[in-house]
């Protein structure tokens, strides 16, 4: 176990339950950060915990994301011939 009691394990979210959660605030999809066991709603810049596999989806308890988080990741770059 963490110092702080939680299992050092990743916590995972099952892919249908995120199919059906939705950001509180804008109603709009979420993605899972695995990094940070987080649900992400890139349009309100929120990221919601998630603590012993269950969602926290309330505002006061969310953690504000910076406009560079909030924007999806650059697709792959493909490398062309040198």
């Amino acid at each position: 176990m963490a110092a702080d009691g939680r299992d050092a394990r990743k916590a995972t979210v099952d892919p249908k339950l995120l199919e059906l959660l939705a950001c509180p605030l804008t109603k709009g999809p979420l993605t899972w950060d695995a990094e940070r066991s987080e649900l992400v709603s890139r349009v309100a810049k929120l990221a919601y915990p998630v603590r012993d596999g269950i969602p926290i989806m309330l505002p006061s308890e969310a953690r504000t994301i910076s406009a560079e988080d909030a924007l999806p990741p650059p697709p792959p770059r493909l490398s062309g011939p040198s």
